[in-house]
């Protein structure tokens, strides 16, 4: 019922410097990196392992009346490498800290459990890239929701 068609998002207009970033990262792997910006002032923001998961977390996400919060749509997937995954949360963490929002920002950083993606690795990339924005983060009242599993997740 309260369903996003997120078909509606992509292929209009040109790409964001942001999107074009993460669009050229993702050509030069095997794994797959993708990010469209829905509404850059938007509270929810995520950073999803999975195309699968992708689509769960957003339908959720929507199912819960935050649609219009909804800030991003993307999903890193495939064993991308810790500097890949770096790259790609610091770009999230670049846009969502843009603008402050006076109720402040939620990250959800989450998948479903991995296959084959060495979890630890790819977080090692995350961390880094939370570590590096920590101060910005807090000025900007973000708060981070984490749910992930699969090889190496402990």
């Amino acid at each position: 019922m309260g369903r996003f068609n997120l078909s509606f998002s992509f292929g209009l207009g040109a790409l964001s410097k942001e999107e074009q970033f993460i669009k050229d990262l993702d050509a030069k792997t095997g794994a797959s990196l993708k990010l469209t910006v829905l509404n850059p002032t938007g509270r929810v923001w995520t950073m999803v392992a999975g195309g699968g998961a992708s689509v769960i977390y957003a339908d959720t996400i929507c199912d819960l009346n935050f649609m219009k919060e909804l800030a991003n749509y993307g999903e890193y997937s495939g064993d991308p490498s810790e500097e890949f995954t770096y790259l790609y949360a610091k770009t999230i963490l670049e846009l969502m800290t843009k603008e402050k929002d006076k109720d402040g920002k939620i990250l959800i950083i989450g998948g479903g459990i991995a296959n084959f993606t060495d979890v630890a690795k790819t977080f090692t990339g995350i961390i880094r890239a939370l570590k590096e924005n920590a101060a910005k983060l807090r000025s900007h009242k973000i708060q981070i929701y984490v749910r992930r599993a699969g090889p190496n997740y402990l």
